[in-house]
């Protein structure tokens, strides 16, 4: 089963389950999905489907960020909310240790050796990375290491 197809199963059980959340989300990831869908001019691969949803998941925190600073808790928490249930649909994120790891390794293999070698890093790195982690945690990853 692909993932729209997933994305649209889930739809019809929040239907029926009168799981409003849900369903919003999810016809609100798959709107993304078909705009993508249309700007690509074909359809989509679950790696394309999972970048989408990727950028929604970062919308979302970078929402939640915005909210919690403007003290608006209820829009946060919507936010999270609408976060959680983007996860489920992509592939486990990586935590810090797991991202230094790899990009210990990117680091090695490109030869970087200090924070100006950055971009090659990081652009090696999100390549491996794509979908599984935050690429501003990556780039703080990354940076931390080139400084020593």
């Amino acid at each position: 089963m692909s993932l729209i197809e997933k994305l649209q199963n889930d739809m019809k059980l929040a239907l029926k389950n009168k799981d409003e959340l849900r369903l919003s989300t999810i016809r609100l990831l798959l709107s993304s999905v078909s705009y993508a869908r249309i700007e690509k001019g074909d359809e989509l691969t679950d790696d394309e489907v999972c970048q989408v949803l990727a950028k929604e998941a970062k919308k979302r925190r970078e929402s939640i960020e915005a909210a919690e600073h403007a003290g608006r808790e209820d829009v946060a928490q919507r936010e999270k909310a609408e976060l959680a249930i983007i996860n489920e649909y992509l592939p486990t994120q990586l935590d810090e240790s797991e991202i230094e790891t790899i990009a210990r390794r990117v680091i090695e293999e490109v030869g970087a050796k200090d924070p100006k070698d950055r971009g090659k890093v990081m652009g090696r790195l999100m390549q491996e990375i794509r979908g599984r982690a935050d690429g501003r945690v990556a780039s703080e990853v990354v940076e931390r290491i080139l400084r020593g």
